[in-house]
């Protein structure tokens, strides 16, 4: 029998995204779980069974500032997508590839193999297999994370 797929801790998320952005991160945990309808970039991860095992949740301000970070992208283009709450494609797609390394966090030897089946753009509608659970007291880290240099935002993992 296999391992649960574990809880990534704050510091494992930090040094993840750290490594991904070249840039700190201040992280802060006990932060606000993530709300999709108040706009949020949602990460969806199913074992090799396509059965939904995990969810990662980015508000738009830290979906912008880690995808402006990533491609290296001025503070400005960030700082106007987080105030009006819509990801451009350039800043959504590197958020995205994040999402999708945010995986190896996941996968640990003896745990089910995860990996990201797809990307909720903000105001997307989640399936109705999904939905129930952004909300969900289920293991979880919520953070409040500061990219530096850019802005700070709210995060949220699941592991269902």
């Amino acid at each position: 029998m296999s391992a649960e797929t574990p809880l990534p801790n704050a510091k494992e998320v930090r040094e993840l995204v750290e490594g991904l952005i070249g840039r700190e991160v201040g992280v802060e945990t006990g932060g606000v779980m993530v709300d999709p309808a108040q706009g949020a970039l949602v990460g969806i991860y199913v074992d090799r069974n396509l059965r939904l095992a995990a969810l990662v949740l980015m508000d738009v301000p830290l979906a912008a500032y880690v995808g402006a970070a990533l491609g290296l992208v001025p503070l400005r283009t960030a700082a106007e997508a987080a105030e009006l709450g819509a990801l451009p494609t350039s800043l959504s797609e590197n958020a995205g590839e994040v999402l999708n390394v945010t995986a190896s966090l996941f996968n640990h030897e003896g745990a089910p193999h995860l990996r990201l089946d797809r990307v909720y753009q903000p105001g997307e509608a989640l399936p109705g297999d999904v939905a129930p659970w952004v909300l969900s007291y289920v293991r979880r880290t919520d953070l409040t994370m500061e990219v530096s240099g850019y802005g700070t935002g709210a995060f949220s993992l699941l592991v269902l």
